[in-house]
């Protein structure tokens, strides 16, 4: 009977030494570490998440963590967020612990980005267990001569595996990173962030290109990570699905924040797609409100499934819509102290969601003690908007965001005649984007205030750009770039006059719209351009001071 015992047990060790065919993967999205890192309450919300991702992945034993973009919120992050997420990932990534896949593809061509192409778990002088492979998403992408990102320090630490990145403004070819665990072959793709305009128009140029595995291209699983916008914002502020190569099998979509992890099926390309949103939320939007959750995917030959895993450490997020004119039963405009009973309302709302964040809080010690609470609140109508300063007092102990909890919003309308019929448009539907408004305010502007350098679209490009990046840098960064390269152009045409200046300089500003050349402009200079903004009062003064600059250019 012991030696029965001992049989079994000699068994089931076997099993759990030897290597089986299923890749266990985890997957997570848009990290976003170092978010709000010095508010008071947040400040460690998303180093705790990124803990419990990490922990979660040496649990249940994973043979790679797949990281879909934005692990960083800052394109520079701190040294404390810098310090924290190497500590963890050699906390939780390296070990004795050996890795159960092989790699067949060429890794010069995987990881070009390094000066050690070769994944890290294949190091000599590392002890890797759990292998990260990682795109750049918009926050934490290349920028720089050197095109480096916060990842390729890692990269170079030996600690994540950078994939995905394209050099290239004119093709890109991706080429997969291509895995075997005994039987089952992954063909593992990875984009890292581009500008969506300029992606959208190479796809439309097929100027994009998927390579497939020379051989016994049918018992591939076929696994993409894309960190674009998935909805549409625009005309071409967006990649559609069917844009993607219909040979893959599972497509992991970073960048939108919002959770749906179950794959859908797209039932045109007849691929699954899974978007599992960020794990911190960085705006108090509905979309922030879903669950967060990260995925454990497992792949048998060219079989898949995916596990969503909920994340205990995220902070509560309850949001709740009050349009006041569907209270016309209890009071209008002209009620009397109407503002007391619009503030009563608001206050019960809130309370709702405070009963409501502690009920699920319960038996869950890992979550945050205080929830994001946000009441939007539509006073159109003839409404007024109360103190929200005062409101904010009675629940600055019991909420993380004290300061903006009720967000005031009015529908504004404007009436158009068509043929006589009187219409009412809602500009909030309308859906503009910030360099489309830009791009409408100059436009429609007198002549004395027109950009005389950036086109339209740069500007409003570049405002989009620190939007997404909080990116804080010196005025003086984008005079000197705009100023030198004015200077090499004026030189290089032979241009004396004055009026000969402005003629080419409206030249030049006409050529670069809507290049690659005006792209490149906008990432050199969206940092510097918004800091300008905090100081300057009007657009005008931002003429006047590019102006000035070209007035006193030695040409």
């Amino acid at each position: 009977m012991r030696a029965v015992s001992q049989c079994i047990l000699f068994l089931i060790n076997i099993s759990l030494i030897a290597p089986t065919d299923t890749f266990k993967i985890l997957i997570a999205t848009d990290v976003h570490l170092g978010y709000l890192e010095k508010d008071a309450i947040r400040g460690s919300d998303s180093y705790n998440t990124l803990d419990e991702i990490l922990k979660c992945a040496k649990t249940n034993q994973v043979d790679f963590i797949l990281l879909g973009g934005d692990l960083f919120h800052e394109n520079k992050p701190s040294r404390r967020c810098l310090h924290s997420c190497i500590t963890m990932m050699r906390n939780y990534c390296m070990g004795d612990s050996p890795v159960q896949f092989s790699i067949l593809s060429d890794q010069t061509v995987n990881f070009n980005t390094t000066q050690f192409p070769w994944v890290n778990y294949q190091d000599e002088n590392l002890n890797i267990s759990i292998p990260v492979f990682s795109i750049h998403g918009n926050h934490d992408d290349p920028t720089g001569s050197e095109g480096l990102c916060a990842l390729d320090l890692l990269s170079a630490s030996g600690l994540v595996n950078h994939f995905g990145h394209s050099h290239s403004v004119d093709k890109i070819e991706i080429s997969p990173i291509l895995l075997q665990k005994g039987s089952t072959k992954l063909a593992l793709y990875g984009l890292g962030s581009i500008p969506d305009e300029r992606l959208y128009r190479m796809f439309v140029n097929n100027q994009v290109t998927m390579l497939r595995p020379k051989e016994d291209q049918d018992d591939w699983f076929n696994l993409f990570t894309i960190h674009q916008n998935r909805s549409k914002h625009g005309p071409t502020n967006y990649i559609p699905e069917q844009f993607l190569d219909d040979f893959l099998d599972l497509v992991v979509w970073g960048h939108e924040h919002e959770c749906l992890i179950a794959p859908s099926r797209n039932e045109r390309q007849l691929f699954y797609v899974t978007q599992p949103g960020s794990s911190v939320a960085t705006s108090l939007s509905p979309g922030e409100a879903t669950k967060k959750h990260i995925g454990l995917l497992r792949v048998k030959g060219r079989k898949m499934n995916l596990q969503k895993i909920p994340l205990k450490t995220v902070r509560q997020f309850f949001i709740q819509d009050v349009v006041l004119a569907d209270y016309e039963d209890r009071f209008t405009p002209e009620t009397p102290q109407v503002n007391k009973k619009v503030e009563d309302l608001c206050y019960a709302k809130v309370l709702e969601m405070l009963e409501e964040a502690e009920r699920e809080r319960l038996g869950c010690p890992m979550t945050p003690e205080k929830p994001l609470i946000r009441l939007r609140v539509d006073y159109s109508g003839g409404f007024e908007a109360f103190n929200t300063s005062r409101f904010s007092q009675k629940f600055v102990d019991r909420v993380a965001n004290p300061k903006d909890i009720v967000h005031f919003l009015r529908r504004r309308e404007q009436k158009e005649d068509i043929k006589g019929i009187k219409l009412v448009k809602t500009a909030a539907a309308e859906g503009l984007r910030v360099e489309d408004l830009v791009k409408q305010y100059f436009e429609a502007a007198e002549q004395k205030v027109q950009l005389s350098l950036l086109t339209e679209q740069g500007m409003g490009k570049a405002i989009q750009e620190f939007v997404d990046k909080d990116e804080k840098d010196a005025i003086e960064e984008l005079i000197t770039y705009q100023l030198e390269k004015t200077q090499r152009h004026l030189q290089a045409r032979g241009v004396i006059t004055e009026q000969d200046i402005d003629t080419e300089i409206q030249r030049f500003r006409e050529s670069k719209k809507n290049t690659t050349e005006e792209e490149d402009e906008i990432r050199e200079v969206s940092a510097a351009i918004i800091k300008y903004f905090h100081t300057s009062s009007t657009h005008t003064e931002m003429h006047i001071c590019f102006k000035v600059v070209l007035a006193n250019c030695d040409s």
